[in-house]
């Protein structure tokens, strides 16, 4: 970056204060932890309203297993990716916790079978 380390101090330390730098993390091997299984779950809710929203949003907030949330449109209401150390506990998630919230209509999942690309950041290179 051609800057000296007192000038990048500088200029990370400016961007953290700004909000473009909104935090820091380490890149972990799930499967080297024991969490085998990751699968894309695409969610429909029974009815719409802001309150079923706003307990779905809660339910996605208490529940370490979804490690990613999306409202989307299309044909789902929301995408989740789910990780889990295999696939008994990831049946036990969907039959013991998602399944019976009671605003889910309906629940598609796909099981990863292999990561192709998992990029952190963004593309502003």
């Amino acid at each position: 970056v051609n800057l000296s380390p007192s000038q990048c101090s500088r200029r990370r330390a400016r961007l953290e204060e700004s909000g473009v730098i909104t935090g820091y993390a380490a890149k972990l091997d799930a499967t080297a932890l024991g969490f085998g299984l990751k699968a894309i779950t695409r969610v429909n809710l029974s009815s719409h309203s802001e309150r079923n929203a706003e307990s779905f949003a809660d339910f996605l907030a208490r529940h370490e297993e979804i490690r990613q949330a999306f409202s989307v449109s299309g044909d789902a209401d929301y995408v989740l990716v789910i990780v889990t150390r295999d696939l008994a506990a990831f049946a036990q998630f969907i039959h013991g916790h998602l399944l019976p919230h009671p605003q889910v209509g309906r629940v598609q999942s796909e099981i990863a079978l292999m990561n192709l690309k998992d990029e952190p950041g963004l593309p502003i290179a």
